[in-house]
Order: structure tokens, then sequence, then C-alpha cells
């Protein structure tokens, strides 16, 4: 997949979890939503669009919203995949 088509999911998954009245719990929910549900591939190339420079442009301009670039610094340890046997 696509870093871009990801990093759109990924902000999508952030609007819902934005909603929640404790931030700590939300970048959680984030991360935890991402590790559960997004096979390794695709939080590989989430974690590589990361710490690119795009990661950080403005939304519109395909970059992270603010919770979810807080979630996935904050939770990047986690987020990464096992490495393959």
């Amino acid at each position: 997949m696509k870093a871009d088509n990801l990093i759109e999911m990924a902000n999508q998954i952030g609007m819902f979890f934005d909603s929640l009245p404790d931030r700590e719990e939300a970048l959680t929910g984030i991360a935890d939503h991402i590790r559960k549900f997004w096979e390794p591939r695709m939080r590989r190339t989430l974690l590589t669009a990361l710490d690119g420079t795009a990661a950080h442009a403005d939304v519109q301009q395909g970059g992270f919203t603010e919770i979810v670039l807080a979630a996935l610094t904050k939770h990047r340890d986690s987020l990464v995949p096992a490495a393959a046997a």
C-alpha cells in the first residue's frame, strides 16, 4: 500500500479518537488500533513515512494530523513489527 493512503487512513482513525476527552487515552487508542488491525507491512510503511519529511507536512499536503503524529511518536516502539523468523 502507498504511504499516502496509509497516512490518510491513520488520520481518519485519529479523527475518531480525537473526540475523546482524555488525550492520553486517545493517543493510546490510535496506536492500539493500528497495532491490532494493520498488518506488519502497513505499519512498516507508515513508520517509514513518519521518518520522512512529508510526514511533517500540513495535512492538506499529505502529512499526519497533530494527534496521529503524537500517537505514532509516543508509541512507536510498540508499533514496530517483530522481525520475521
